[in-house]
């Protein structure tokens, strides 16, 4: 048995590497790893639960479901053996595939069998809804936040792999930080990924969202009543100087002269307790009230 351990699928070789459907020289080819397209009933196939894609949009499955009725399925789904039941699989990628022909009434699709590991199945499935022009910008987020977590991966490293920058991994994932409505909004399509980045960490983001989509605003135009709205709300959440009564007044005032430093008495409305601050202005003058204090 040789002591060379069999080279591990990884992020970096792509999606191209991950999915070719002819495999390496130097693999073997096993009743597990078919690598010929064959028919498979479709009953016999069901969804990954870890497919990062949430959301179908309705039209475009419609679009997907009359060619297929018209001219079949012509890419390959890709699949692994199922553990369980013999003669049942899971799909790693083609899922829109998989349920616009059922909604075309076929009863077999074409598929290529794979030996592909757990964590394998998620990172093709992964990449394939991320290079997808179609995937929604929340999905999208939460593809990256997968690959980070369960793989390890670093945002530099996706970024390569992807044709990605490190800035707009980083950016996509810090959508996920929004509020349900504002994601929500995201995945139908009202907002555009550029509205959405003028929210994050707004602390009126719902509202702002919602106003901008009844409006249809432009970004730039989103991102100029974000800013008005937060200082808007800043200002509003600024306490207000309450107006000393005469008599804290005059304490203040004897205080002041007595000690030969400012005093304020901020007396807590209501209440029978406060504060009394003394500013001096030099260490000197500190030392003077401290020995006044010990009645020295």
């Amino acid at each position: 048995m040789s002591g060379s351990k069999k080279p591990t699928r990884g992020l970096g070789r792509g999606l191209s590497a991950l999915m070719s459907d002819v495999a390496p020289v130097e693999n073997i080819r096993t009743a597990d790893n078919e690598t010929t397209e064959r028919s498979i009933p479709i009953e016999k196939i069901y969804p990954n639960s870890d497919q990062p894609r949430r959301t179908f949009d309705d039209q475009a499955m419609a679009d997907l479901t009359a060619s297929i009725a018209e001219k079949g399925v012509i890419q390959p789904l890709i699949v692994r053996r199922k553990p369980g039941p013999k003669g049942e699989f899971e799909i790693v990628a083609g899922e829109r595939r998989w349920r616009a022909s059922q909604q075309a009434k076929l009863h077999e699709v074409p598929a290529i069998i794979r030996d592909f590991s757990d964590l394998e199945v998620l990172e093709v499935a992964i990449i394939e809804n991320i290079q997808r022009s179609d995937l929604n910008a929340i999905d999208e987020a939460a593809g990256y936040k997968q690959l980070m977590e369960k793989f390890g991966r670093t945002q530099d490293e996706m970024g390569k792999a992807l044709g990605k920058s490190r800035s707009h991994i980083a950016n996509a994932v810090r959508l996920l930080t929004l509020p349900p409505v504002v994601q929500s909004l995201l995945e139908q399509g009202k907002l555009s990924a550029g509205h959405a980045r003028t929210l994050v960490s707004h602390p009126n983001a719902e509202s702002l969202a919602i106003e901008i989509v009844k409006k249809g605003l432009s970004v730039r135009e989103a991102e100029k009543l974000a800013k008005t709205n937060k200082s808007e709300t800043k200002r509003a959440k600024k306490p207000k100087s309450v107006a000393k009564d005469a008599d804290t007044v005059q304490v203040e005032s004897e205080l002041s002269a007595q000690l030969g430093m400012k005093v304020s008495v901020n007396h807590a409305a209501g209440r029978e307790n406060g504060q009394l601050v003394l500013n001096y202005k030099d260490l000197e003058q500190l030392d003077d009230l401290l020995r006044l204090l010990s009645g020295g």
